[in-house]
């Protein structure tokens, strides 16, 4: 049977991955300010840009696996299938992050990424989601019937968990395109992407059907936390780096 969500998803993985690459092609790439200087950043460097991609689809990948392992991998320590399959969107953002940063340190690539990151991650996610849908995985809780509820397998109403994050990501993608053709938050856009998306998942995890630590409490609240410290510390030395440019300058 097919799996229409490993196809949605692979879809979503490939549409980022063109968009990354049109960015890159473009003369001043949505990279922050650091990457439009030709002096600043080097051929040899700005080929090693084409790395970062790949390095942070592969911490995803990796960061998907292990927060899923690390919020509910003992409840699902008798279900093979359920541990091969478990991955968390929340662990994709700090893995993929992780790799990323990595990535720019051993090539020594000063040019800003995450600008370009925040048009090509939340289009992935959203073809994701769609996938979610149409395989029905990732339901919210179960409540009464209402227009918007979705039945599950056994027809028992639950929360759009998957549409709602799907209309999250579409809401910043939106937000994204704006940012870039008026110049807001440049440099910082990705990180305004973790803040918000850690805020929304914490909040969003209450009506979420995954595995509970202590009463309401999942271990996904604990990793969204940690998507909003992410962000909001690499935000503000983003910020602080800019700010003494602009006095030196």
């Amino acid at each position: 049977m097919l799996n229409r969500y490993a196809v949605l998803a692979a879809a979503g993985v490939a549409t980022s991955l063109l968009t990354w690459w049109l960015l890159l092609r473009r003369k001043n790439p949505a990279m922050g300010s650091d990457a439009a200087s030709s002096e600043a950043t080097s051929d040899a460097r700005r080929r090693a840009l084409f790395l970062v991609y790949p390095a942070g689809l592969f911490g995803a990948i990796a960061g998907a696996k292990l927060a899923f392992m690390f919020a509910e991998g003992f409840h699902y320590r008798n279900d093979w299938a359920a541990l091969w399959s478990g991955k968390s969107v929340t662990g994709a953002l700090l893995g993929g992050y992780a790799a990323v940063e990595l990535v720019k340190r051993l090539y020594e690539i000063r040019a800003t990424t995450g600008d370009a990151f925040s048009l090509t991650v939340p289009p992935a996610l959203i073809l994701g989601r769609i996938g979610c849908l149409m395989q029905g995985c990732c339901v919210g809780v179960v409540c009464d019937e209402h227009w918007w509820t979705i039945g599950d397998a056994n027809a028992v109403p639950r929360w759009p968990a998957a549409a709602v994050e799907l209309l999250f990501n579409a809401c910043f993608l939106a937000w994204a395109i704006v940012a870039t053709r008026v110049g807001w938050a440049r440099g910082n856009r990705f990180h305004v992407y973790l803040i918000s998306y850690g805020l929304f998942r914490f909040a969003h995890e209450f009506a979420r059907d995954d595995a509970r630590w202590l009463g309401p409490i999942t271990g996904y609240h604990v990793v969204a936390l940690a998507l909003v410290a992410l962000g909001a510390v690499r935000y503000s030395q983003r910020e602080r780096t800019a700010n003494t440019r602009s006095v030196l300058d």
